[in-house]
């Protein structure tokens, strides 16, 4: 049904495009195959309009003219609907190059470079060259997880999702049924964020945990999507990034060193251990969890008692 749809705005924005004279709707109905199915006049006059909104709301300027009969007609003027010549400076051209080059090693890098050779062809000044190096760090997004793509095709078209997703502190994958929002890139990996179905609120999943395929599923979206999806930082609250408060943490001696990294306070303890002051924020929890019977919880209860938690439903499988 999208390609039927998609294929009869074009053929009726070629038609707007290519006459020299307004169209009637008779007219068109007698040039697109399209129209030529519909049942009767209500269906055609339903579909043309809907059709005439949605060009409009693409960008298309589409002139209506009524002739010496009265009769209403259609057309889109070339002059009307040409883009302006596209000017791009030294700066503008090197900011591009970057971004193209980010994505060398991403599915993306065709379409970006197809983009350039677009830009080029368009005006981009002939003495720039947007894949020269222009400072000593190279950017790069690394994008390895296949699940990449599909979602990143869902969040465009707002299609829910499903895929099988391990936590760190699970043993095995549970299925998260999602409606995405969008991707991004925080510390060399790859976050979406998107609403839970099955438990009714915002999530951010790492996409290097997601295992097996994303599945589509043809329903619309149930919760509302944010004007701004602040990815980065619902990570870094998850992440413990986030912190308004400290932890006491007992650490064996020669382990854990992202938790010495964290450290704002060392102290040895003697008999192999350490104690270390950590930035208490949310998810601390489960990141201490990965470090075992290497790291224990002093203070507060509650870090405590939900690392033990965690520790618990690991040994229940």
């Amino acid at each position: 049904m999208a390609i039927a749809k998609a294929e009869r705005l074009m053929n009726l924005a070629l038609c707007l495009l290519g006459t020299r004279r307004p169209l009637s709707k008779r007219e068109l109905r007698e040039s697109i195959e399209a129209y030529l199915e519909a049942g009767n006049d209500d269906s055609f006059n339903r579909m043309f309009e809907r059709d005439k909104d949605d060009l409009r709301e693409l960008g298309l300027v589409i002139e209506t003219v009524e002739n010496l009969d009265g009769e209403v007609g259609y057309l889109a003027r070339r002059d009307s609907n040409r883009l302006p010549p596209i000017t791009l400076d030294a700066e503008e051209a090197a900011a591009l190059g970057l971004a193209a080059k980010v994505w060398q090693q991403a599915r993306l890098a065709g379409a970006a470079s197809g983009a350039l050779q677009k830009l080029r062809a368009a005006g981009l000044p002939e003495d720039v060259d947007p894949y020269e190096a222009h400072g000593a760090l190279e950017p790069r997004i690394p994008v390895h997880e296949a699940a990449f793509e599909p979602l990143m095709l869902a969040c465009r078209d707002r299609r829910p999702v499903v895929f099988d997703y391990r936590k760190a502190t699970a043993a095995h994958p549970g299925t998260r049924n999602v409606e995405p929002w969008a991707l991004e890139c925080w510390r060399g990996h790859w976050y979406l964020a998107g609403w839970d179905r099955d438990r009714g609120a915002e999530r951010v999943f790492r996409l290097s945990r997601i295992t097996g395929k994303v599945r589509s599923r043809g329903t619309a979206f149930t919760a509302p999507v944010p004007d701004v999806v602040t990815v980065r930082e619902t990570v870094a609250s998850w992440a413990g990034e986030i912190a308004d408060r400290s932890a006491l943490i007992r650490l064996r001696s020669g382990s854990g060193y992202p938790l010495r990294a964290k450290a704002t306070a060392v102290r040895e303890l003697g008999d192999g251990w350490d104690e270390l002051e950590i930035p208490y924020g949310h998810g601390l929890d489960a990141w201490l969890v990965e470090f075992g019977p290497d790291a224990v919880v002093l203070e507060p209860a509650e870090l405590r008692a939900d690392v033990v938690d965690r520790l618990r439903a690991v040994a229940k499988g």
